[in-house]
């Protein structure tokens, strides 16, 4: 816990009379609920609007409180135990769309919105935010953006970095600043909202994002292409990235997450899905059987809603490993993974080699493992993230992995400019910050 100025009872009183009694939580109960890692915080503040955010990071760096953001919560497992935890600001009461327009393509929400209510919302005019990571509908804009949550369709439509133009968010001091798009007052020097993607909301709370939308094809079909070996794998997904091919997914599955899926047995799949008018998604799905077959795949077409069975059922186990390797790299990756981590389910998006890795595996097995996958991928500049764990393993071992000396003061720097009394998530992120 942190040791903060005033007494807890007084700075409940203030928290109170900041927010109103039905906006700040004491109760035990709740508050266990709310815990972060075993760390439960002193309050749970739940504002519902910017202003009141604002008005609670100020007190909250005035009394040195400790605050960690969150929302849906289903990312909290991501990072290292905070160094302390006083207070959580529950964002989901900010949950409206501010500003959408049609014509350009562009929509302004708050942090609090989730990613489902979004597109039912958007679906009318077959226009949709082109966002799929696991459970995605019901996570938050502002969580998603925190955490760099994409999904297999960024292959088409690039990552969230590509999809977020603007952020309005809250200073530790209580600041309100305006970063990108319609800006009012920006932070000199830095692009705000490249620099929120990711950060594990260490540099500010997000309050409002506005963001690029794209049509909704007229026409999508995905084909599963099966194979013998990875190898084959591999040269089919060379195939595909060296082709005139615009798909809008690449995803590579191991036998144990085709097994999962329900999907036929093989030593490795790639699903491919291709949107378009349907004379040009027909096209490319002929396209496609030719260069399968040139690797001896085996092709089908995956039934509807087949990409909705792929996110409910992967991810669930106690570990899962963010793995980054190169594109050329994948097959012998998933080996790798396979050879350390019995029964793991690999996939992920193989046209930027990035994978998940599920597995329930005793603790000192995924230390070993992930110990021995940073050591491999070093050398092409890949990485291993341990996005979910027990806490006891992220106690174990850096969930990060070792980065750079110059990355990691290049971001203590930008942190103390942002956080310099570290109220934020401390000791979450990166290199401990």
């Amino acid at each position: 816990m942190t040791r903060v100025a005033g007494s807890t009872r007084a700075v409940g009183s203030a928290l109170a009379a900041l927010l109103g009694t039905d906006a700040l939580v004491e109760d035990a109960g709740v508050l266990a609920r709310f815990a972060v890692d075993g760390c439960t915080p002193r309050w749970l503040a739940r504002p519902s609007t910017v202003d009141a955010v604002a008005r609670v990071m100020a007190l909250a760096t005035d009394e040195g409180l400790a605050v960690v953001p969150r929302g849906s919560g289903s990312t909290l497992a991501l990072g290292a135990p905070p160094a302390r935890l006083d207070l959580v600001l529950d964002m989901s009461r900010l949950d409206r769309v501010l500003e959408w327009n049609p014509d350009d393509l562009t929509v302004t929400v708050e942090a609090g919105v989730a990613l489902g209510a979004l597109a039912k919302r958007l679906g009318p005019r077959r226009q949709f935010l082109p966002l799929d990571p696991p459970a995605a509908d019901t996570r938050t804009l502002g969580g998603l953006t925190a955490t760099n949550a994409s999904g297999a369709l960024r292959v088409r439509y690039g990552a969230l970095r590509d999809l977020l133009l603007g952020v309005r968010f809250v200073q530790p001091d209580g600041v309100v600043t305006w970063g990108g798009a319609k800006v009012v007052k920006s932070v000199s020097g830095y692009d705000v909202p490249k620099l929120m993607v990711g950060a594990l909301g260490t540099l500010g709370v997000l309050c409002e994002l506005t963001l690029r939308l794209h049509p909704v094809p007229d026409v999508e079909r995905t084909w599963l292409v099966t194979f013998v070996a990875a190898e084959h794998a591999q040269g089919f997904l060379a195939a595909i990235l060296d082709s005139a091919l615009q798909p809008s997914r690449v995803e590579w599955l191991n036998r144990a997450a085709l097994a999962r899926t329900g999907s036929p047995s093989a030593a490795a799949a790639l699903a491919v899905s291709i949107g378009s008018v349907e004379a040009a998604v027909a096209a490319q799905g002929a396209i496609i059987g030719g260069l399968a077959a040139r690797e001896h795949g085996q092709v089908m077409e995956a039934p509807v809603g087949w990409w909705d069975a792929y996110a409910q059922r992967l991810g669930a186990a106690p570990v899962v490993l963010r793995v980054a390797t190169l594109a050329s790299h994948v097959a012998g990756t998933v080996t790798d993974v396979e050879r350390r981590l019995h029964g793991a389910c690999v996939s992920g998006c193989a046209a930027v080699g990035s994978l998940d890795v599920s597995v329930a595996a005793g603790e000192a097995d995924v230390r070993r493992a992930v110990d021995g996958l940073r050591a491999h991928l070093r050398p092409i500049g890949g990485h291993v993230v341990v996005t979910r764990a027990p806490v006891t393993l992220r106690q174990s071992i850096d969930p990060w992995g070792p980065v750079d000396d110059g990355a990691v003061g290049l971001m203590r720097a930008i942190l103390s400019e942002f956080d310099p009394r570290r109220v934020l998530n401390p000791g979450r992120f990166v290199g401990g910050l």
